[in-house]
């Protein structure tokens, strides 16, 4: 018990400093509603303490099944820091944001190839906006993908040389697939595959669907909003992160597909054996 409520809370007060992070970061000029940002963290450290203290799960996916949901935590929380000093170098520049700014650039101008995603983001500004703004939000757009495909990468190996999820012990569908019955919509590999497929499809498309729609609606959201720090910062992390998070996804129900469908040979081998002898 204690352990459990140790863990929720520190889950917790982590989530609430996630949502906190840009404010902290940024200077007071750049910051807007304070008092919403701290509404906000508390509620969600609530939420967060809340869904891992109960022995039931409700909605949060692979709880008990690490390190996935630590490595996409790990992912937004580099996303938003990275990206705030990236937005307070131009108003309040240090050694570690100038840093930052140099290797986002660098980032952006290798990225900036044609249909490449990281163009896309920089397409999708009005023709009026100023260059500035325009390369700095394709320099972000470079740095929060790259942290997003390391992302990627490292749950592929954690599948490939760790044996997720088996190195962590039994694996639980109704604990860490809250969402998922498996009673109902027929063979529960193939709807697995189907739902893998179909996350995977969208986080690769995602990130080029996006500018494009911005772009066609362009009359009704305005991309210079990216011009506030704080909105660049959210902005641009959810550019990057829910499609890496799908495609994490993706990749965690097909390989629970995967283990079903072995399980399954295993247990049909056995019964020819057993009325062979």
């Amino acid at each position: 018990m204690i352990t459990r409520i140790t863990g929720a809370a520190i889950r917790g007060i982590v989530v609430a400093l996630l949502i906190a992070m840009p404010s902290l970061l940024l200077p007071d000029s750049a910051t807007r509603s304070p008092e919403v940002i701290a509404l906000l963290a508390i509620l969600a450290a609530a939420l967060t303490f809340a869904e891992y203290f109960s022995s039931y799960p409700s909605f949060v996916e692979f709880r008990e099944a690490p390190p996935l949901n630590r490595m996409r935590f790990i992912a937004l929380f580099l996303m938003v820091i990275l990206v705030s000093l990236l937005a307070r170098h131009p108003i309040e520049p240090t050694a570690l944001t100038a840093l930052v700014h140099s290797l986002a650039f660098s980032l952006g101008e290798v990225m900036n190839f044609a249909f490449s995603p990281i163009q896309l983001t920089g397409l999708m500004m009005p023709a009026q906006t100023a260059p500035d703004l325009v390369a700095q939000v394709m320099a972000a757009a470079a740095l929060t993908y790259v942290i997003a495909l390391g992302a990627i990468a490292g749950f592929v190996l954690a599948i490939r040389f760790r044996d997720w999820p088996l190195g962590n012990g039994p694996f639980n569908v109704w604990t860490n697939l809250p969402l998922f019955d498996p009673t109902t919509g027929g063979d529960v590999v193939e709807r697995l595959q189907r739902d893998a497929c179909i996350n995977i499809i969208g986080g690769v498309l995602l990130p080029f669907a996006i500018p494009a729609v911005v772009k066609l609606a362009a009359g009704m959201i305005d991309p210079g909003l990216l011009s506030a720090p704080q909105t660049l910062v959210w902005v641009i992390s959810a550019w990057a992160f829910v499609p890496a998070s799908m495609i994490m996804r993706g990749l965690a129900m097909l390989r629970i597909s995967d283990l079903i469908a072995q399980k399954r040979r295993a247990a049909y081998a056995n019964a020819e054996a057993l009325q062979t002898a």
